[in-house]
This record gives structure tokens, sequence and C-alpha cells, in this order.
């Protein structure tokens, strides 16, 4: 270990804000090119599409063994050999010849990318009082909201100016330059590790965790909260240009302001941390987010859904979701300091698995109607709210 990376450095919130964001940021980067790589590689739209949902998978499973790995042998080798990896399958990507290489690419991509999600949190939250964590993972999740929002606009950019494979050319870059970073800077921040030996270990302690009350109530309300969202991002072309008359380029604004509700609410977040307790905010949150979807139900079934009812109530939602989210991860890992890496690794999975049911659900209830998106919200919502009544 270098010098500059030895135990008496800090670790770098910045950096380390910057390489949880690179997690997700794969994911929505390469959605504007799919079309592009489909028809260049002369595939179907099916076995294009292969190239996000397997990444989903990648990333939802990934995450359930970076997170022990890094409590046994320590945060900074295991975020290095996964970022090594997340390099690895966008070098791959560059000049894939085929869809088959293309898919194997983006599996690795996954595999390695989902390292930043789980090894991020569990640094932030090592560095970090139990009261300063719930302000800096508010900040976490602030930044965080945004790779959603911009990552698409950046990667149709670089589609259209550039070609597909410059858009993994643009985050081979950026992946290599952070990696860089962490190896000659950060340093190691996982000052007591926990011996786990292997698979059955691994187990042993995501059930241990999942026995204590405390830990279950905030897992289910963040993750209820962290990927509801979903929901509307999936349907939204069909509600926006197909019932309300939207123009594809303006669908891409209205969620990018929904998603600043988000961003609101974490910032509320990160400003009452410390001074109101997290069980409380997360409380507070989730009554908004009742509010919200609750609003938009009554809106819709009421006829009278338009642009302004649809955003409006969505906004008040998405701020809920950014009190709720920082509050209940910083809670759930404030519960065992020590397995804070198995902690981030099995809520960012439990996260991802509710994102998924969120949309299937949506898109099988679809109705051309905002009720299937209202109607999950608050479902959403109301299992959080039971889930914090346990906190």
């Amino acid at each position: 270990m270098s010098e500059s990376a030895g135990p008496g450095r800090r670790a770098s919130f910045p950096l380390l804000v910057a390489v949880t964001m690179t997690g997700t940021l794969a994911l929505h980067i390469f959605v504007p090119a799919l079309a592009d790589a489909a028809a260049e590689l002369g595939t179907s739209p099916a076995a294009a599409q292969l190239t996000i949902t397997l990444f989903l998978v990648g990333l939802a499973g990934g995450q359930l063994v970076y997170g022990p790995l890094s409590d046994r042998y320590g945060r900074r080798p295991v975020l290095i050999a996964g970022l090594g990896l997340y390099l690895a399958g966008l070098l791959l990507a560059i000049p894939a010849p085929n869809i088959t290489v293309l898919v194997v690419a983006r599996i690795l991509q996954a595999l390695g990318a989902c390292s930043t999600l789980v090894i991020g949190r569990a640094m932030v939250r090592d560095v970090s009082g139990s009261t300063d964590a719930a302000r800096r993972m508010a900040l976490l999740t602030m930044a965080m909201t945004l790779t959603p929002a911009l990552a698409p606009a950046l990667g149709g950019l670089v589609d259209t100016w550039l070609g597909w494979r410059a858009v993994f050319g643009v985050l081979a870059l950026l992946v290599g330059v952070l990696g860089t970073l962490v190896v000659v800077t950060l340093p190691e921040t996982n000052r007591h590790p926990v011996a786990l030996p292997g698979p059955s270990a691994m187990a042993a302690a995501y059930l241990r965790l999942l026995r204590i009350p405390v830990f279950r109530a905030y897992l289910v309300a963040g993750a209820c909260a962290g990927t509801s969202l979903y929901a509307f991002l999936a349907v939204a072309p069909f509600l926006l240009v197909d019932r309300l008359g939207r123009s594809s380029g303006e669908v891409g604004l209205d969620c990018l302001i929904v998603v600043f509700g988000m961003v609101a609410g974490a910032v509320a977040a990160n400003r009452l941390a410390g001074r109101v307790p997290i069980r409380r905010l997360a409380r507070t949150g989730n009554l908004v987010c009742l509010a919200g979807a609750g609003t938009l139900l009554a809106i819709d079934q009421a006829g009278l859904l338009g642009v302004v009812g649809l955003i409006l109530p969505l906004i008040v939602y998405a701020v809920g979701v950014g009190l709720v989210g920082p509050n209940a991860v910083a809670g759930l890992m404030n519960v065992d300091p020590r397995a804070a890496g198995a902690a981030s690794s099995l809520y960012g999975f439990t996260q991802m698995a509710f994102g998924a049911v969120f949309t299937v659900a949506v898109g099988l209830w679809h109705q051309g109607s905002a009720t299937p998106v209202a109607a999950t919200l608050l479902g959403a919502a109301a299992v959080a709210g039971l889930a914090l009544r346990r906190a």
C-alpha cells in the first residue's frame, strides 16, 4: 500500500460519492444507445434488451457478495478488485462483434459496478458517527439521484456524436480515473475486520441481521422508498405521450423534475440530520409519500388527470422518498457498524428486488391511466409505513 493510501490518510468523501455514483451509471447511460447497438450488431430488440435486464440481475446479485467480503478483507482491496472488473467489462464492450459478447461484457460491468454501491455506502458509514451518518447518507443519496436523471442525456449525446461504442469508451475513461484515485489516495476504512470464511458464513451474517427487528424495519422502508419511483419511470412515456400528448423530449424533462424532488428531500434530510431523530425523519418522509400517492390516485379517479395533476403529486412523493431513503440507510447501518458491508449488500439487493417487483406490477397492470402507478406507490408507502412502526 502506498504511503498516500496509508492508515493516516482520511477517506475523501467527494471521492466516495463519485465512486458510488458510477454504480448505476453504466445502466442508465447506455439506454439511449440501445437501438443503435442492436441495429449495428444485427440483433433483435428483445436480445438487445438483455443488456439491460441481465445488468440489473448482476447488479442485484453481486451486492450480496461484496459487503461480506469487504467486512472480512477490507473495503479498499475489494473495491479495487470490483473497479478492475468493471473496467474490464467496459473495455470488452467497446469492440464487441456480436450481441453475445456485449451481453457478457454487460454482466461483467454489473458484477464490478455493484461493488461501488455496496462499498461506497459502507465506507461512508465507517468514517461517520451515528448522527453524522444520516447527514452524509443524505448527501450521497442526493448525488446518486442525479445519475438516472443526467446519465441518459449524456449517453444520448455521446451516441449521437461518436456512436454507441464511444459510450463505453467515455465510461471506461471515467472508471479508470476514479480507480487510479482510489489506488493512490483512498485508505482502508474498515478497522475491525470480521471473519467470514465462506458462503455459509455470509448467509449467516445476513440471517443475523434479518433477525433484528429494527434492521428489518429500515431495510423494508428504505427499499420501498428507494425504488418505488421506478414504477412511474417504467410507464412515463405511455402516460405522458399517449395519454397527455407530451413530446418525447418533454418526457425527459418531466422525469427530471420528478427526480429533483428526491434531491430536495435529500437536501432537507441533510439539514435536519442531527437535529431530528432518524426514525422521526423517516416516518415524516413516509407520510409525505402517502400524501403524494393518495393525491395522485384521487386526481386520476376523479377524471382530472393532466400534466400538472400528474407531476405535482409525484414531486411530493419524491420529496418524501428523499427524506426516507438516507435515514433508512443510516438507521440500518447503525444497527451493527461492524457489519456495515453486509448491511449495505443486503440493502442493495433488497432495493433492486423491490424495484423489479414494482416495475413488473405497474407494467402488467398498465391501462393507460395513472391509477396503476398511484396504487403501486401508495402500496409501497403503506408497506414502508408499517415497517417503520417497528423501527
